[in-house]
């Protein structure tokens, strides 16, 4: 009984796994739940919102577990580290650790010395330690790495490493190096630092034979021209039957070419998502059949290229995201904009019967309510929808009209309702929303619109939050309201 109610409570434990919180007051109840919560904690005690700055538990626990030979080598040097002790922890904590992270040793180094030879010292001693006690490792985050440790003697451990996050600007021999020991890393989280081409990323890219998820950031300044080689793309378009998640920002038009030409090849997608791009031809992108697509999110396409992945779609569509749609036509185009438009909306109810996210471009028209409607009722699991209105000043009138189709046709799945700055409702129309809204789950609203911070309407936001009827309305700026996570 008692091995089945220890089961229970790692399963339990693991949803709480992003809960730091939660897991640290799990420790104090007893014995047994101490033991389960441990393992869980400690297998990326990285990840937890601690300020390592101020606070220097691991720093204390990683020292206490070095060897007292290498204790006394950092001790002479001047490195105040804890006492030697012949009594031992409580737990291994360091045997459970399943990821490194460079830059925070790094970060928890530094505050216990300047001095730059102390801080290579003391990086020695506890990569080495880590790569020893750890087995298994299956996440390195390897951003700020200035010293190697593909050499020390634990590093057949990154054989296991499932996940990598890095940085353009490190070394291109640190990748080779680590090229040689992992094959089969599934996600790789690259940011773009640098100006120019990075062949040890190349190199690595091309070595997994599984990767499923990657993803490119460009961090670089604007005016730098950024020296992307056609390689890159090449080894992409190769992981084609692994690569599930593609996730790109790229700040500089040169490479959209190479991109647009793999897009249709990467067939197996379940992610798609491309920030900041302005893509030029949009043609091959059309053609492209993405069975197993399940988010969709770009900033800058044309409806109709967006309508078109939609319906070419198997059906799995869960995220809509379309930022700047709207980009592409002019003020004279309302009746080009009125038709792609509707042949979007008709494309989403048609072809997404899973849909809970959705951000859409929308202006008013008899119409476009009419369409809007149709989706609501046909998407009945739809949890959270953002209009985008705003369009060089064009605003949406009777925008009571949104509050009343969502009173009278939306599922009762919809939780959250986000709108662009130019949508605006009257204090007497929000009211009468949130009358007819009540005996449902509350909902959150979110909008970048300042008039909401006025007194008026803040007080009867109060009153209806007092009421249970709002959860949460927030006003946030242009580009947080989207849906970044």
């Amino acid at each position: 009984m008692s091995k089945f109610d220890k089961d229970t409570l790692f399963l339990l434990f693991e949803e709480l796994q992003d809960d730091s919180k939660s897991l640290f007051s799990c420790l104090m109840v007893n014995r047994l739940w101490c033991e389960t919560a441990i393992p869980i904690l400690w297998r990326n005690p990285w990840s937890y919102g601690i300020n390592y700055g101020n606070k220097n538990y691991l720093f204390i626990i990683i020292a206490y577990s070095l060897s007292d030979n290498d204790k006394n080598i950092l001790t002479r040097r001047g490195i105040q580290l804890p006492p030697i002790s012949h009594q031992s922890l409580l737990f291994d904590y360091l045997s459970f650790c399943r990821s490194f992270n460079v830059n925070i040793i790094n970060n928890i180094i530094s505050t216990r010395t300047t001095s730059t030879f102390n801080q290579v010292l003391l990086r020695q001693a506890f990569y080495n330690l880590l790569m020893i006690k750890s087995s298994g490792l299956k996440f390195l985050d390897m951003v700020s790495i200035n010293q190697q440790i593909f050499y020390l003697s634990g590093a057949f451990h990154f054989e296991s490493l499932c996940e990598l996050k890095c940085e353009t600007s490190t070394d291109s021999s640190y990748f080779f190096e680590l090229a040689q020991i992992c094959q089969n890393i599934q996600r790789i989280i690259i940011n773009n630092t640098k100006s120019n081409a990075n062949d040890g990323i190349v190199r690595l890219i091309e070595i997994q034979e599984n990767l499923k998820y990657f993803e490119w950031k460009d961090n670089i300044d604007d005016d730098l021209t950024f020296d992307l080689d056609e390689k890159f793309f090449l080894v992409l378009e190769k992981k084609a039957n692994s690569l599930k998640h593609l996730i790109v920002t790229f700040k500089l038009t040169d490479y959209y070419e190479h991109l647009q030409s793999i897009l249709p090849k990467l067939n197996k997608l379940k992610t798609l998502k491309i920030d900041n791009i302005l893509l030029h031809n949009e043609e091959q992108l059309k053609m492209s059949i993405y069975h197993d697509l399940e988010i969709f999110n770009t900033d800058y396409i044309k409806i109709d290229t967006a309508a078109s992945v939609i319906k070419n779609s198997g059906g799995h569509i869960r995220k809509i995201l379309l930022k700047y749609s709207y980009y592409y036509y002019e003020d004279e185009d309302e009746d080009n904009f009125d038709e792609d438009f509707i042949i979007l909306i008709r494309s989403i109810y048609e072809n997404c019967p899973l849909i809970e996210y959705l951000s859409i471009p929308f202006s008013a028209s008899k119409e476009r309510f009419i369409e809007f409607e149709n989706l609501l009722i046909r998407c009945q699991k739809l949890k959270s929808i953002l209009l985008i209105s705003s369009r060089y000043g064009r605003k949406l009138e009777n925008g009571d009209e949104i509050l009343k189709i969502l009173i009278r046709s939306s599922s009762k799945n919809l939780r959250e309702f986000r709108f662009f700055d130019s949508i605006k409702f009257s204090l007497e129309d929000l009211k009468t929303f949130f009358e007819k809204w009540k005996g449902r789950p509350a909902i959150s609203i979110i909008t970048s619109n300042l008039i909401y911070r006025r007194t008026d309407y803040t007080n009867l936001i109060n009153k209806y939050k007092n009421d249970g009827v709002i959860k949460e309305f927030k006003y946030d700026i242009n580009l947080n309201i989207f849906y970044d996570n």
